[in-house]
């Protein structure tokens, strides 16, 4: 079968692997029908996330028919169409049962305190070969997959997989009221969730930083107030809109490949040696070609800004990817400011049946993030397009099938 697998940082491929066989008895194999790019696996791809097991399959999104059943999987059956979720997590554990199953103390073979483990990702999660691929292992399958009603098409399961749960979660983790402000920093496909996610919690005003015209213009679409970080500064920003006190809840959706400002009229409070010290010291080893893979010139910008804009006694949530080694945090100021700090890994499981069926009813339409698709052969070119942000490039559906 035709797969996407990582050799080395900057270097990943498309090729023939062998096909997927049945390892546990609570195993699937599933024929994937779609799949997508993530900013995640842009992390390893930089080298701002590791490290990566040579061979690894990648992608932690996923869409397909189940082919193959383990003889413990009792809530499936052959032919189903599922969504898996991005995170895998036993199910059966005492973490699983209190719904926190990204910290699943049997999934990781690496053992109790490795922590998360996910789909297409580095060593210390598995690793566990991803879903950018014809077919897939789907280990502690009763748990990972979802089985998806007629209503939910494709595209819309395919966000449903990783990037709304993440944004959901974030919003949950905020712990919005009705009427709260909500700053989001980062208009990718996870902040936009966030977005709609915050409205689905009743926020009053919701805020989008980030520097992409046409990321802030669907961000706008869906309701968002939009501040361009290359135009102007967002943490003063942020306090004039908001009369002085600043938002009320804030969601980092950016991670560890944030930036700062590039525009002299906005970057000036920026310490750029510093900054760039800090990129330097998470990511050692990259290996760029040309315009692709640059890891981000400001891994902790987003963490900075959120609590610099923050009201006083408000709740930052954190769903951007960090790597465990990261410990650049302004842990001083939030002190002082009495900020509730949330974060962690999406419990994918928890919130996946929950969205298929907000999905079904039409109280959501996870697929309005879409907004490319390409088949597998093609998936080099996307990835490098993806890469650089370029315009258009938001959300890339990728179809194993063709």
């Amino acid at each position: 079968m035709k797969a996407v697998v990582f050799h080395a940082i900057g270097d990943i491929s498309v090729e023939d692997v062998p096909d997927p066989k049945i390892q546990e008895p609570t195993d699937a194999i599933i024929r994937l029908t779609s799949s997508a790019l993530c900013g995640t696996d842009l992390h390893f791809i930089r080298g701002t996330f590791t490290p990566m097991q040579e061979g690894t399959i990648l992608g932690h999104e996923g869409v397909g028919i189940v082919e193959q059943l383990g003889d413990d999987v009792r809530n499936l059956a052959i032919g189903d169409r599922v969504v898996v979720s991005s995170t895998i997590g036993c199910g059966n554990c005492a973490y699983c049962r209190d719904g926190y199953y990204a910290q699943c103390d049997v999934a990781n073979p690496n053992g109790k305190q490795a922590g998360t483990s996910f789909f297409g990702g580095p060593s210390p999660t598995g690793p566990f070969n991803g879903l950018q691929a014809e077919k897939a292992r789907i280990p502690f399958a009763p748990t990972v997959l979802t089985k998806l009603p007629r209503e939910v098409s494709d595209e819309q399961a395919i966000v449903i997989s990783d990037i709304f749960p993440t944004g959901y979660f974030g919003a949950d983790l905020a712990d919005i009221k009705d009427g709260h402000s909500v700053a989001v920093f980062g208009c990718g496909p996870v902040g936009l969730c966030a977005i709609v996610s915050a409205k689905l919690f009743a926020a009053g005003r919701v805020f989008a930083v980030d520097s992409k015209p046409d990321r802030l213009e669907k961000a706008r679409f869906l309701g968002a107030e939009c501040i361009n970080f290359e135009r102007e500064d967002p943490v003063d920003t942020l306090q004039r809109l908001t009369g002085g006190i600043g938002p009320d809840r804030a969601i980092d959706a950016v991670g560890i490949d944030a930036s700062h400002a590039h525009d002299s009229n906005a970057n000036e409070k920026s310490n750029i040696a510093a900054e760039e010290r800090e990129a330097r010291e998470n990511a050692p080893e990259t290996n760029p070609d040309g315009d692709n893979w640059h890891p981000g010139d400001a891994p902790s910008q987003a963490l900075q800004w959120a609590v610099q804009s923050l009201a006083k006694a408000g709740t930052l949530a954190i769903v951007g990817v960090y790597p465990p080694g990261f410990n650049s945090f302004p842990i001083g100021m939030a002190m002082n400011r009495n900020l509730t700090l949330k974060m962690g890994n999406c419990n994918h499981s928890k919130y996946i049946p929950k969205l298929v069926d907000m999905t079904r009813t039409g109280q959501i339409d996870p697929s309005e993030i879409l907004s490319q698709s390409h088949p597998i052969t093609e998936v080099l070119e996307a990835y490098r397009a993806f890469d650089l942000r370029e315009e258009g490039w938001l959300k890339v559906e990728i179809d194993p099938e063709s």
